[in-house]
């Protein structure tokens, strides 16, 4: 049997999973980041590469362990080329092509949005066509699957994105980074109807827009003094815009292309709230989720559509590939 290495740097995240060709998951081992950059609001890619270049030898090694496989069982290497930080990527990539040309291992730069898609087939079967919502911190986007190949880009956020959303919400709140686990927390405490925080209309567009509903938030707590008192129903109240937001589009989206299951992936997938709304109003159709672990960046997303590339004959291994901060980046993510 083949084994497929997942290795995903493209944020604040060192990840390296090892899979089967059935697609299990022989191991993923993930450091993260997210207590280092706490203290900062955010991540700082000076620091998020540095750690990097400290973890991601004993990532490999320890996921290579753990999956009690070795680098010459490994046939394939997949690896996050973009889009992300550039400083982040470069050290995923560059270790990479590195165990690549020493082992003489095939590798394959991966898109790492079809890498979040590629997480939903992980765990569930997926029936054609289908529709996918891929949120977090730097992208909201809907995606239109015709097959394990064909991922099309239909819409996408015009200013911020979900997951920034939630940031730049909690930040204005004085809450914790990330901001979408404290909003999370905070609002199962909180009255959702509290308030009503506008929700972007483009009319007949499927484009999302998140930087009116934070305009909005802020003016909120600027004119209501002793907002402190209430701020888990203000915090469940912007919650419910932005998930309102992001189950209005997709619906909208899956009665459109006609589709069958409809995915949600990528760190906003974790929020509770979009999971439990979208069984509340998307009940007519089969709502696939990944469990917890496989929503934010991790290398087994990554192995996984090298798994899904390789099936339908598009693989294209190479050691003379770039990295792109870039959502622009050639891959199978094609506008409408």
């Amino acid at each position: 049997m083949n084994y497929i290495m997942g290795i995903e740097t493209s944020c604040d995240e060192t990840s390296v999973s090892i899979i089967d060709t059935n697609s299990k998951i022989l191991s993923n081992t993930t450091f993260s980041q997210i207590n280092i950059h706490k203290k900062f609001g955010g991540v700082v890619p000076e620091i998020a590469s540095k750690n990097h270049l400290l973890k991601i030898i004993p990532v490999i090694k320890e996921s290579l362990k753990e999956s009690k496989k070795t680098i010459n069982d490994i046939s394939l290497i997949s690896v996050t080329n973009g889009p992300g930080l550039i400083s982040c990527l470069m050290i995923g990539a560059a270790s990479a092509k590195a165990l690549g040309m020493i082992h003489k291992i095939k590798v394959s730069p991966i898109n790492h949005l079809e890498g979040h898609i590629a997480s939903c087939f992980i765990e569930n079967k997926v029936t054609f066509p289908s529709i996918c919502l891929v949120a977090s911190g730097g992208h909201t986007n809907l995606y239109y699957l015709e097959n394990e190949k064909k991922f099309n880009l239909i819409s996408s956020t015009r200013d911020d994105a979900a997951g920034e959303a939630f940031d730049k919400g909690a930040k204005i709140m004085g809450l914790g980074y990330p901001g979408g686990v404290e909003i999370d927390r905070i609002s199962k405490n909180g009255d959702k109807n509290f308030h009503k925080f506008p929700i972007a209309d483009l009319d007949s567009s499927l484009d999302f827009s998140f930087s009116g509903l934070k305009t909005s938030l802020k003016y909120y707590i600027d004119k209501n003094i002793g907002w402190e008192s209430k701020i888990n129903d203000i915090a469940a109240s912007f919650q419910e815009a932005i998930i309102k937001s992001l189950i209005k589009n997709t619906k909208r989206a899956a009665v459109k292309y006609k589709v069958k299951n409809i995915l949600f992936a990528g760190g906003v997938a974790c929020n509770s709230r979009l999971r439990e709304k979208s069984y509340e109003d998307l009940g007519n159709y089969e709502i696939l989720f990944p469990s917890i672990k496989l929503c934010t960046d991790n290398g087994a997303m990554i192995a996984m559509r090298g798994l899904q590339l390789m099936n339908t004959n598009n693989l294209n291994p190479s050691l003379d590939f770039p990295v792109f901060s870039s959502t622009k980046i050639k891959s199978n993510l094609n506008l409408d």
